[in-house]
Parts: C-alpha cells; structure tokens; sequence
C-alpha cells in the first residue's frame, strides 16, 4: 500500500465521521452548545472543513473551496471570509450556526472532494516537500496531511461526543 492510499483511507474515516454524527439532527441540536463556553456540533464541523479546506489548498496550491464555490456565501457568516474558526471566543462560536446539516456535509463534501482530487496525484517525493518554512523544522506536505488528519478526527470525536452529551440529556 503506497502512503497516498493511507492518506486517502483516513481523510474518508472524517467523512464518514462528519456524516454520522450530523445525521438526522435537527438545527436546534446541530447549534446547541453542552455549555456557555462549549462549541456545537454545527461549530465543530464547520471548523475542521475549513482547515481542511485551508490547508490542503495551500499545500497544494489551489483555490479554498469555502471562497471558490461560494460557500461562504452560502452559510452566511459574520466572520472574515477566511476565518477558519481558529482561535475562536465563546461568543463567535455561537455565531457559527446552520438552518440544516445539509449545508454542513455539502460543504464537507465538497472539500472532501477537492482533498481526494490532490491526494490521488500525490508522490512519495512530493509527501517530503516543504510547505511551510515558518516552523523548526520546516513542514512538509506528508506532515502537513497528518497534521490535518488528525485534528480533523479529533474534531469529528469532539462533535460525536457533543451529538452523545446531548441525546442523553433528551432522554
């Protein structure tokens, strides 16, 4: 198995993450938040898709799907258009909100898509290229996807947890 193919495998467990744990919720239960300084569902995955978004299309070189397909239109945020929720105070999490989780995986799709497209071209010699120079040591595009990977997953447990927090709390 050649590593793009890991890659290609973990990036569709976030899909399959995401889509699950948005599923049939309504709006109320995608937007609510377990606590006054907790995020939401709707906040957790619309922040792992933006620095999915953000980052493989700087790694790569190509245009964010957030700001090319007009996404960020589409939801409709009173964020800067390249927010990608990093940082965050309690009060611009609660401003991240949905009417549907609909809008939520169609715009994780559409970055799902876009990531699948780059790492299918993808070499074991371009995995040791530098992206980034701004750290020691430098980051490269294998460390990169592995960074993202992993704060993705991590994110999609969080809004699973969230998803749990509140269906027991219905109960």
């Amino acid at each position: 198995m050649h590593a793009k193919d890991i890659l290609i495998e973990g990036y569709g467990r976030i899909r399959e993450g995401v889509h699950a744990v948005v599923s049939g919720l309504p709006a109320a239960w995608l937007n609510a938040r377990p606590a006054a300084d907790a995020n939401s569902v709707t906040w957790l995955v619309w922040h792992l898709a933006r620095v999915q978004d953000d980052h493989v299309a700087d790694a790569f070189g190509l245009d964010q799907v957030w700001l090319a397909r007009d996404w960020q239109k589409r939801f409709g945020l009173p964020l800067n258009r390249r927010d990608t929720g990093y940082g965050h105070s309690p009060a611009q999490v609660a401003e991240v909100r949905v009417d549907s989780g609909q809008l939520l995986t169609g715009y994780y799709d559409a970055v799902h898509e876009q990531t699948l497209t780059a790492l299918r071209q993808v070499t074991a010699k371009d995995l040791e290229s530098v992206v980034d120079e701004g750290w020691d040591p430098p980051v490269t595009l294998g460390v990169r996807l592995v960074s993202v990977l992993s704060d993705d997953l991590q994110h999609a447990g969080q809004a699973a947890y969230v998803r749990g927090l509140l269906q027991s709390a219905d109960s």
